[in-house]
């Protein structure tokens, strides 16, 4: 099967690695945080995962197509949405909306094809959509997901009888924990890596740097970002599913602005070009907003209490776009993978020592 997947995508050895190792770094900082065993670490780190599967999901088709989406999160509405309400109980839809359109109030479904469904729509509007956005380039591109989102939240904020509206719809099952969170995010690290790896992704990646010599050479530039946009909704609707399971209650302005700064702050953070950058972005994003909001609450600090100032972790994401577009727009891993990088460094030490004892004080006969 690998060299079957090797064969059609063009993808080598190392990119399974190298996708393997990140799922297994991912891994590994939910067990590290399973292993404390106090529940506002496992709160962090199960919103960390969360954050992590939209940011790979921003990844794949901002990272790779070198092109600005501001509407990514509302497919992450789309997943949530749809899986809450098929999920809900009825006694739930009874109350709060009881003139749902379609008898959506009139039945509830098992979280798991509550699930399948949400992320279905989530992808299919992700295709329909992006047979139009995909054939803007440029800025043009970048304000038509912008409308897009504006549309989707407009939508949630005034079909009452089915989201109802700006009121937050509650009541939804916790069907999630740590454990699975991780283990879905670890998967969509592999996925996000090994697309990026792929004929496909390389060849996005090239038109990403000169779209008219991409098409010279025979690319689809249309095709492939039409591809990494559906694969890319796919992506951010399964998050909104585990958003939604996560935390009970959504409503329209969980995404809407907010979210998109806060995973747009992730993968530039981190490196957009990267898989493994949207996993570094979103670590330190997400301690870093939960530090913010903890400042927020006027802690007292070495006896001291400090005052209540709002509004710090709009101004700390804020903060960490502008810096690091204008010092390092790279990111701090730039466009290298984890794996990648440590093999070049582990390269670049032995040439250095190799060179070390070529040219080392010979010895007196």
């Amino acid at each position: 099967m690998m060299a079957a997947l090797q064969m059609r995508f063009g993808l080598g050895r190392q990119s399974f690695v190298g996708g393997f190792i990140l799922a297994a770094l991912v891994i590994l900082i939910g067990l590290i945080v399973m292993a404390a065993a106090e529940k506002a670490q496992i709160r962090v780190a199960n919103v960390f995962f969360v954050n992590l599967i939209l940011v790979l999901g921003l990844q794949i088709t901002m990272g790779n197509s070198n092109v600005a989406n501001l509407g990514h999160i509302t497919f992450t509405g789309v997943g949530a949405y749809v899986a809450g309400i098929l999920v809900a109980p009825l006694a739930i839809k009874a109350t709060g909306i009881p003139n749902a359109p379609f008898g959506l109030n009139t039945f509830e479904l098992h979280f798991i094809p509550a699930a399948m469904i949400g992320v279905v729509i989530g992808t299919v509007l992700a295709f329909l959509t992006g047979l139009v956005l995909t054939r803007q380039t440029g800025i043009a591109y970048s304000i038509a997901t912008l409308a897009l989102l504006v549309i989707v939240h407009t939508v949630f904020t005034n079909w009452v009888d089915l989201t109802r509206g700006p009121i937050a719809f509650y009541g939804i099952p916790f069907k999630v924990n740590t454990v699975s969170l991780m283990l879905i995010a670890a998967a969509c690290a592999i996925v996000a890596r090994l697309f990026r790896d792929s004929r496909w992704g390389l060849q996005l990646r090239a038109s990403g740097e000169d779209v008219l010599a991409a098409e010279a050479s025979g690319v689809s530039v249309k095709r492939l970002r039409l591809v990494a946009w559906t694969l890319s909704g796919f992506v951010l609707s399964l998050g909104g599913v585990m958003y939604a399971y996560l935390v009970g209650t959504i409503s329209p302005k969980s995404f809407y602005f907010d979210a998109v700064f806060l995973t747009l702050a992730m993968l530039i953070l981190g490196g957009m070009r990267s898989a493994s950058g949207a996993v570094v972005g979103a670590v330190i994003v997400t301690l870093g907003t939960e530090l913010m909001r903890w400042l927020e609450g006027a802690p007292v600090i070495f006896g001291a209490k400090m005052p209540q100032i709002f509004g710090l972790t709009g101004f700390f994401l804020g903060v960490v776009i502008v810096l690091f577009m204008a010092l390092r727009p790279d990111g701090l891993v730039g466009d290298e993978e984890l794996d990648e990088m440590a093999k070049r460094l582990w390269r670049q030490r032995k040439a250095r020592a190799a060179a070390g004892e070529d040219t080392g004080p010979e010895t007196s006969s």
